[in-house]
């Protein structure tokens, strides 16, 4: 009994491991995606969020769900269409943007009070989180790598225009640089997986 109970967690653990590469390789594709296909990508976005609109309206008019549950995910919605006017240029410090998170926080909280109190089947539980809560933000986040100055992640040093340098090479000489979800993902890449050796014949 005891070897069998000690395999289950060994295929459990191997399994997870699975499952966190798998997201890994397809959160990168992804963003390769939305980096190389902004112009498809914001369409893609903005038909999710009217669809996600379409939805909270069908709750509204054919489920008992609270008003406030739903205004919420409303205005949450119309939130992400406003972050969509600047697509792919996303300020982390904007108004839309600080209002979405806001929103989404708010409506976690009453999702969760909700489905804590009122039994629904687990199913309709992540209906509702997929749909309503999780597909336009998380696809937002994954976009937010075809902007190059979203997610920083190496931090100015020195001031931008110092020295000999103007704006114009100053421009050239950051532009290589990429701040995204994507150059996260390639240094992620780089340092955890073992490099290849190409041979030459």
């Amino acid at each position: 009994m005891w070897f069998l109970y000690l395999l289950s967690w060994i295929a459990l653990l191997v399994q997870i491991s699975f499952v966190t590469v798998s997201l890994a390789a397809g959160l990168y594709y992804i963003a390769e995606l939305v980096e190389e296909y902004t112009v498809l990508s914001k369409k893609i976005i903005w038909w999710m969020t009217i669809i996600t609109l379409g939805i909270y309206l069908g709750f509204f008019l054919f489920e008992d769900l609270p008003t406030t549950m739903v205004v919420c995910g409303l205005l949450a919605q119309v939130a992400h269409l406003l972050i969509l006017k600047t697509f792919p240029y996303v300020a982390l410090s904007s108004p839309s943007f600080i209002v979405a998170v806001f929103l989404l926080l708010v409506n976690h909280y009453f999702a969760f009070q909700y489905f804590n109190s009122i039994y629904h089947s687990f199913s309709e539980v992540m209906a509702y989180f997929t749909l309503c809560l999780w597909l336009v933000p998380f696809a937002l986040f994954v976009s937010l790598s075809a902007n190059e100055n979203v997610l920083p992640t190496l931090a100015e040093t020195r001031p931008l225009l110092g020295g000999d340098n103007d704006v114009v090479s100053h421009y050239f000489s950051s532009r290589n640089k990429k701040y995204g979800l994507l150059t996260f993902f390639n240094y992620a890449k780089d340092s955890i997986l073992p490099q290849r050796s190409k041979k030459t014949f």
